[in-house]
């Protein structure tokens, strides 16, 4: 496999950065989940030393694909062996899944610089965790993390249907190795 992407497959670094990111954002929806549904401050604010760094990571991996394919890289051509709707549904999925990752990126940002969550979380700054519903970006954050998971399991089970039902490359084309 090469670092590059062909015609055909997918390089390592967009595969590498593909299934990192799937994995951290598995890793977020978790974390996320937990930390919503807990009352004990010290719990929720171990689970958020965890979470913000994810998103953080989450935010770097998003905007170096872009880079990566803006500057370095193409996206391998579509397989064309589908309806022209399924392709231009993957084609708007595929992009709403940059724009809402983005957007969580930024609500995530602000509901911890607006509330003082970050100086309390990761510098020690005394004092019981905010409540986030009190500050704006807590609206958009849990409006995205929904969308971003119905998004996600369009993706997933599109690759799935591709890889099952269909029989076709479409998955392979996005891993290490080729069949």
């Amino acid at each position: 496999m090469t670092t590059r992407s062909s015609r055909s497959a997918y390089g390592s670094v967009a595969v590498g950065i593909h299934w990192l990111s799937a994995l951290l954002i598995v890793g977020l929806f978790a974390s996320g989940t937990l930390a919503e549904n807990t009352v004990d401050p010290a719990t929720k604010a171990m689970i958020l030393t965890a979470h913000a760094p994810m998103g953080i990571g989450v935010l770097l991996l998003t905007l170096f694909r872009l880079v990566w394919w803006w500057r370095f890289d193409t996206k391998p051509a579509p397989l064309g062996e589908g309806p022209a709707w399924q392709e231009s549904l993957a084609k708007v999925v595929h992009v709403l899944l940059y724009v809402v990752t983005l957007g969580m990126a930024a609500s995530g940002i602000g509901l911890f610089v607006l509330s003082g969550a970050g100086q309390i979380i990761f510098g020690g700054a005394p004092g019981p965790l905010p409540d986030f519903e009190l500050f704006p970006p807590r609206v958009p954050h849990g409006i995205g993390a929904k969308l971003l998971l119905g998004l996600f399991i369009v993706h997933a089970g599109a690759g799935l249907y591709h890889h099952f039902i269909k029989r076709d490359t479409t998955l392979k084309r996005m891993w290490f190795t080729r069949a």
